[in-house]
C-alpha cells in the first residue's frame, strides 16, 4: 500500500521544528546565563560559605550545593519546561498526556534522574578532590562504567515505571513470529517481543532494541501496531538490528567515552585557571560547579554536530542492513513516510540544521536510499 506525504502535516512540522530551536536556544541561553550569574555575583562562593556553617561533611556539602543550585534551577525555569514540554506538544497534536500525567512522569523523571546525577558528581568531587592532576581521566571511566550498567538495567528497573510491557500476545503471533526471525538472522539474542503504551503519552510512533546482553528484548509502540504494517514494522525493526550487527552499541560507548574524556580534560583546565580567578579554593571546592557545568555545556554545543555526524553514519549503515535484510524497499520508503506524517517529523529540513541538530540523515534521503535499492533489485 502506497503512503503518501501530508502537505499539511509537513507545514506543521515545519513549524513545529523552528519553535523547538528557538527554544532550544532560549534553554541554551538560560543555561549559560544561570552559571555566569552564580560565578561572577559570588553567589557560588556565598552559598559554599552558608552551607559549611551545617556541614563540614564534603559528601554532605555536594549534595546540599548540588540541591540548592539545581531546586533554584528547576523553579526559574519551570515556565519554559512547562510550554516546551507540555503546551507545544498538545498544540500541535503530538501529546496525549493530561496535565497530571505529565507532572506524574517529570516527579518520577526528577527520582530517578537526581539520584544518579548525584551519584556521578558526587564521584567527580570526589576524585577532584583526592587525584587533582587525573580526575578527568579517572571520571571518564567511572562514566563508562554507569553507563553500560545503566544500559543493562535501563529496561527491567526504569522503563516499566513509565509504561506497561507486555508481550505481544496470540493476535500478533504472526509478527512476533517474523521479528523473531529477523533478530535470528542477524545474530542477536533477544528476551522476547514486547508492546507498550506509547499512546498513553504521545501519538507518533517508535520501536527499537534496548538492554545489553541478557536484558536485551524487542519492543514496539502500540501506536506503531496499530497504524504501520508488518512488512513496514519488520523494516523498522531490521533497521534497529542493524545496529546490533554493526555493533553500533559499543562503538557509541567507545566514541562518547572518548568524547566525556576530552571534555572532562578541558573541564580540568578551565577549573583549574578558575580557582584564581573566582577565588576558589581548590578545583575540588563544590563552588566551581557552576563553571564545571558551564565548560560542559559549552563543549556539548561545540561538539554536537561531530557526535550528530557520528550518529548519522550509522544510521545510514543500518538503513542499509534493513533493506539488505528485508528486500523490501517500499515497505521500507512507505515506513519513512508514515514517520513523517505521524511523527510530525520533517522530511527534508536546511543542511544546515541536519548538519548541526539532525542524530539521523533526513527522511527524504532515506526514502531516496530505498528507491534506489528498488532499482538496483529490480534491475
Amino acid at each position: 500500500m502506497t503512503v503518501d506525504i501530508d502537505p499539511q502535516r509537513q507545514e506543521k512540522a515545519r513549524e513545529y521544528a523552528r519553535i523547538r530551536r528557538r527554544l532550544m536556544l532560549v534553554s541554551l541561553a538560560w543555561n549559560g546565563a544561570y552559571a555566569l550569574v552564580w560565578l561572577f555575583t559570588g553567589w557560588s562562593l556565598d552559598l559554599r560559605n552558608w552551607l559549611l556553617q551545617f556541614s563540614g561533611n564534603q559528601w554532605a556539602l555536594v549534595a546540599l550545593f548540588a540541591a540548592v543550585f539545581g531546586a533554584i534551577d528547576m523553579v526559574l525555569s519551570s515556565p519554559l519546561s512547562y510550554y516546551s514540554g507540555y503546551v507545544l506538544p498538545r498544540q500541535y497534536g503530538l501529546s496525549n498526556q493530561s496535565l497530571r500525567g505529565w507532572i506524574v512522569d517529570g516527579i518520577k523523571g526528577l527520582l530517578i534522574g537526581a539520584p544518579l546525577g548525584l551519584l556521578a558528581l558526587e564521584v567527580v568531587y570526589l576524585l577532584l578532590r583526592t587525584e587533582p592532576q587525573y580526575w578527568w581521566l579517572l571520571a571518564a571511566g567511572f562514566m563508562l562504567v554507569l553507563s553500560v550498567l545503566l544500559s543493562n538495567l535501563a529496561p527491567i528497573l526504569i522503563a516499566p515505571l513509565f509504561n506497561k510491557y507486555v508481550p505481544l500476545g496470540d493476535e500478533n503471533a504472526d509478527l512476533e513470529a517474523r521479528l523473531l526471525q529477523l533478530a535470528k538472522q542477524a545474530h542477536t539474542r533477544v528476551r522476547g517481543v514486547y508492546k507498550f503504551d506509547m499512546s498513553r503519552q504521545t501519538s507518533a510512533a517508535n520501536a527499537g532494541l534496548t538492554g545489553l546482553g541478557n536484558s536485551r528484548r524487542i519492543v514496539l509502540g502500540d501506536t506503531l501496531i496499530e497504524n504501520f504494517t508488518p512488512d513496514e514494522i519488520e523494516t523498522v525493526l531490521a533497521h534497529e538490528l542493524g545496529h546490533q550487527v554493526h555493533a553500533d552499541i559499543p562503538l557509541g560507548i567507545v566514541f562518547s567515552t572518548l568524547t566525556t574524556l576530552l571534555g572532562f580534560f578541558l573541564a580540568s583546565l578551565a577549573l583549574n585557571g578558575g580557582v584564581a580567578f573566582f577565588s576558589f579554593q581548590s578545583s575540588g571546592d563544590i563552588a566551581t560547579l557552576p563553571l564545571l557545568i558551564l565548560v560542559i555545556g559549552i563543549y556539548g554545543i561545540i561538539t554536537m554536530p561531530l557526535d550528530n555526524i557520528f550518529s548519522r553514519w550509522r544510521e545510514r549503515r543500518a538503513d542499509e542492513y534493513a533493506l539488505q535484510a528485508t528486500h523490501k524497499p517500499t515497505a521500507f520508503a512507505s515506513a519513512m513516510t508514515r514517520i513523517a506524517n505521524q511523527n510530525l517529523s520533517q522530511l527534508d529540513p536546511e543542511p544546515w540544521v541536519e548538519f548541526l541538530l539532525y542524530s539521523h540523515p533526513a527522511l527524504k534521503k532515506r526514502i531516496d536510499m530505498a528507491e534506489r535499492f528498488s532499482t538496483q533489485q529490480s534491475g
